[in-house]
């Protein structure tokens, strides 16, 4: 360690202090070097938050007075179908419900060498892309009296998609139950194997068999090669992470995908609270807005604190809260009130919520020295 940080050594952090050591190992000056990490350490004990600070309602305020200037709209990809990207506040909602399936599912797929560099790039998007029998298809026809669904296979879009007669074959017999499967030129038939009169089956059957999974990976309903930089990359609507990174031209370190519970069922709980940090900055940064980036890391330690992810919904973090008038004063207040009563539940009014509902000084600020010493 350099000799000018070595009083710090325990008035700063480790990323700090190493931070320091790599920028100041460039500098010769003794005091230049000393003024700079005076100057840090200043900016450092700044930056703490006084004790009795009440953050959470700070970063409240923080997120919902921008919140209120934000837009309602969808963004929408110029030439390609389905390709429609949630924004604004809708988004925020989104994430921070928690939502298994956010809305409109992403990924940015970024690629190894020789891929992001365009080599191939449009054959590896359609390879990714998730293929169904109707998009391979040109008609589907049902002929009652022999009880046979007639599938006429558009071979161009085959070949453009790189898929052969056996692929679609193999498909209808993994999904297809109580059907005999023939192949003639461009034609697919299946002859039913049940009663003759079963019209409804053959008909069910039919509209089912046009989303049989052909190729491709599932939830990806939509591609788009893109030049970000000096590289391209793939855009998709829809969302697979975990087949996605076992891809060999997929460089697994940067692909990311905006459904924040694929990525911790997938990469573990840090890297969702880090997606929850990414995804709200990006939605506030693309509305011209400004809010200090402390204040969403909070709101993502509330929720990833439980080693899993939950909402600030009443199902989620709210429900998790150990004061019942605060559980009481988000929703379904009667119903909280009713099961704290049932099992004797005591309140301790140790938060600000509760304390404000029973008017007394909440335990911030003026109101902390009753934490510090025992006021008479």
């Amino acid at each position: 360690m350099l000799e000018a940080l070595k009083p710090y050594k325990e008035k700063l952090p480790k990323k700090i202090l190493a931070e320091l050591e790599e920028k100041l190992e460039k500098i010769s000056s003794q005091t230049r070097q000393k003024k700079i990490i005076e100057a840090v350490y200043e900016q450092y004990n700044n930056a703490k938050v006084e004790a009795g600070e009440s953050v959470g309602l700070v970063s409240a305020e923080s997120i919902g007075e921008p919140g209120t200037q934000m837009t309602l709209n969808t963004f929408h990809f110029a030439g390609v179908s389905e390709m429609n990207v949630t924004v604004g506040l809708p988004r925020i909602i989104e994430i921070l419900d928690g939502r298994v399936n956010p809305k409109t599912p992403m990924m940015e797929i970024y690629l190894n060498k020789p891929f992001n560099k365009g080599e191939d790039i449009k054959k590896l998007a359609l390879a990714i892309k998730e293929t169904k029998l109707v998009d391979v298809t040109k008609e589907f026809q049902v002929n009652i009296v022999e009880s046979v669904i007639e599938i006429v296979l558009d071979k161009e879009k085959m070949k453009e998609l790189a898929i052969t007669d056996n692929t679609v074959i193999k498909g209808l017999t993994k999904n297809l139950k109580g059907f005999a499967i023939k192949h003639k030129g461009n034609v697919i038939m299946l002859k039913y194997r049940g009663k003759e009169e079963a019209i409804n089956e053959i008909y069910k059957a039919k509209e089912a068999i046009k989303t049989v999974f052909v190729k491709g990976i599932k939830g990806i309903k939509q591609v788009l090669p893109v030049k970000r930089g000096e590289e391209f990359i793939i855009v998709t609507a829809g969302s697979n992470f975990k087949d996605i990174l076992e891809l060999e031209e997929v460089d697994e370190t940067r692909t990311v995908t905006n459904n924040i519970d694929e990525v911790g069922s997938v990469l573990g709980i840090e890297a969702a609270r880090q997606t929850i940090i990414n995804e709200v900055n990006k939605v506030i940064e693309n509305q011209g807005l400004n809010v200090d980036s402390r204040h969403v890391m909070l709101v993502a330690d509330t929720m990833c604190v439980a080693g899993e992810l939950k909402g600030i919904t009443r199902y989620g973090v709210v429900n998790e809260k150990a004061s019942v008038l605060a559980r009481a004063s988000f929703e379904t207040p009667i119903k909280h009130i009713i099961n704290a009563a049932l099992v004797g539940e005591v309140d301790y009014l140790t938060s600000v919520v509760e304390n404000v509902m029973l008017n007394q000084p909440v335990p911030v600020g003026t109101g902390l020295p009753g934490l510090v010493t025992k006021i008479k």
